[in-house]
């Protein structure tokens, strides 16, 4: 396991643009030999191919978080995509993502960010192209686990006090709720490290969870077939450490400790663009 305090990082490979990137969202075919996409002389026998990692974010925020990490990943020649996450719950989120999945060509490697951990679970089950799972403060739930269920597991989330649920009406009669985090608790609560006003337009961006959501079961875990890392969150209010720890020891994953809020992406984005990339090297040759 790494363990990085105060955001200062080991192993730092290669400089990181702090070129802003676009943001890729919606599913389109990219290939993996795409400008820029190998390391020359990298593997005897001709170029390493590198993998075109795909992003998902969780509940409360959007693809732009992940601008940060994209920045680094395509300074290094990794194709990006960041795609959208309806929030409605895993198995209909799992199958949107899957909508991209299938149509990018060559190796993945696929990284959620809290709920979208849940996701990722899902969609990658399956899919031989999928290298490896990367997790950012995230759920790795097995089968028969809830986002909920797991956020109780251990003390620690100060998440329910910080939520404003609305409930609206359907179009078939029936109610359901979301979920949104109040915008004068947003800074606190989800993204203490990152700057006022950074966070404050955050608050403003984040599209909401359906409460059902983060009560619906997980079925499969592609963490039990694919090598995974993990990106633990000491500081997190969202997932409690002691919850994202226990995860990880369970899914036998490389284990990267940071002191940081549950937006790590974006106040430490070198520091997940290195583990993604770790990954990346570690499976695909």
């Amino acid at each position: 396991m790494v363990s990085i305090k105060g955001g200062h990082r080991r192993a730092v490979t290669g400089a990181v643009s702090t070129l802003t990137a676009g943001l890729a969202l919606g599913a389109f075919a990219l290939s993996g030999t795409a400008d820029g996409a190998t390391d020359a002389g990298a593997a005897v026998g001709g170029p390493r191919v590198k993998p075109t990692v795909v992003l998902e974010h969780g509940a409360f925020a959007d693809g732009s978080g992940w601008n940060g990490v994209i920045a680094g990943l395509r300074a290094d020649g990794y194709p990006v995509v960041a795609a959208a996450n309806p929030l409605r719950g895993p198995a209909n989120d799992a199958a949107a993502l899957r909508t991209v999945l299938d149509h990018i060509e060559g190796p993945k490697i696929l990284v959620g960010h809290s709920y979208g951990g849940n996701v990722i679970s899902e969609a990658a089950v399956g899919d031989p192209d999928v290298k490896a799972l990367v997790y950012v403060a995230a759920f790795l739930p097995a089968p028969g686990e809830t986002a909920l269920q797991l956020t109780d597991k251990f003390p620690g989330s100060t998440l329910p006090d910080a939520l404003d649920p609305v409930t609206y009406r359907q179009a078939d009669g029936t109610t359901a709720t979301d979920l949104y985090i109040r915008q004068d608790k947003f800074h606190h609560q989800f993204a203490a490290d990152v700057p006022k006003r950074q966070a404050a337009l955050m608050a403003v961006e984040q599209r909401p969870i359906a409460q059902a959501a983060l009560e619906e079961k997980a079925t499969v875990a592609a963490w039990k077939t694919k090598p995974s890392w993990d990106i633990v969150t000491t500081e997190d209010l969202n997932i409690p450490a002691a919850v994202q720890r226990f995860m990880a020891k369970r899914a036998h994953a490389h284990v990267t400790e940071v002191a940081a809020s549950h937006s790590v992406a974006v106040s430490h984005p070198h520091l997940v663009a290195d583990v993604i990339e770790r990954a990346a090297r570690a499976t695909v040759r």
